[in-house]
């Protein structure tokens, strides 16, 4: 998803676009899900009759209760929603939304209206791409309120306290983009900031990437100096310990998704060649 997102951007960069994206987060995803609904889902997208009467059957007659310490409380019904922790759930969720945004792409794509969507579970972006700040705003405010409406038609709403709009420019003067007002499809007023943390990913307005490196090898010394506690009172770890918890842990986090701003050249590698040196 984030590959794909700086793909867009550098994509409209040679065309002179800004990018711009809100993100929302869809509230108690993995609770609201509708049962009635998944089975006429899976019928409407010719799975096998099988597959939709298995889960149809599958969410049906669970209970639950709460445990602290002593006390247990009665059971109580569950109609709606599916266990977070289960294997399935994504898979069922993935199929829930699918729905709902074949319809946004049909009715954004009735009204003429550029934009893209990406998806990460209960997470999604609007990715609206133009030379002019007021139509990606307008166009943002539209499918946003698209977006919104079909949420509550399967049940489903916005939180929105989470949601977060960023800019991508190439502008190398002052950037100070108008702020998209979504009170009226009942958001927030949204005003884009320098730097944008989303799934663990430290973007900025040009991507060049230096505080989302900054920040991993920064938190790869500190795992580095904490493998000293790693050991008993008789002797610490032996030397092929330590080169495999390196290579195990300490790379995967010093090279948190690479594939994102690594290339040949890349002026990034220096702050690389510093952590290898320690």
């Amino acid at each position: 998803m984030r590959i794909v997102l700086t793909y867009l951007i550098h994509v409209e960069w040679v065309k002179n676009c800004a990018t711009s994206t809100p993100s929302f987060n869809i509230a108690q995803f993995f609770l609201l899900l509708n049962h009635q609904l998944l089975p006429l889902i899976l019928n409407k997208a010719e799975f096998d009759p099988k597959v939709s009467y298995f889960f149809g059957n599958y969410l049906v007659g669970r209970k639950t209760r709460y445990c602290w310490n002593n006390f247990s409380s009665p059971f109580f019904d569950i109609n709606i929603g599916v266990r977070q922790g289960s294997a399935l759930s994504p898979i069922l969720l993935a199929l829930y939304l699918s729905p709902i945004f074949y319809i946004f792409e049909k009715r954004v794509k009735t009204l003429e209206i550029s934009i893209s969507v990406l998806s990460f579970i209960d997470n999604g972006l609007l990715i609206s791409q133009n030379k002019s700040l007021l139509i990606v705003n307008s166009n943002l405010f539209c499918s946003y309120y698209i977006m919104s409406h079909l949420l509550k038609q399967f049940g489903l709403s916005i939180e929105q306290g989470k949601t977060e709009i960023f800019h991508f420019s190439r502008s190398h003067g002052i950037f100070d983009p108008l702020p998209l007002d979504l009170s009226t499809p009942g958001g927030p007023v949204l005003q884009s900031n320098e730097n944008w943390k989303y799934l663990s990913f430290i973007f900025n307005r040009k991507l060049s990437f230096h505080l989302h490196i900054d920040f991993y090898i920064n938190k790869a010394i500190s795992t580095v100096k904490s493998m000293k506690m790693l050991g008993n009172l008789s002797r610490g770890l032996i030397l092929s310990q330590k080169c495999l918890l390196y290579r195990l842990c300490i790379l995967s986090i010093a090279l948190y998704r690479f594939s994102l701003w690594f290339y040949n050249k890349a002026l990034l590698l220096y702050p690389l060649k510093v952590f290898r040196a320690i």
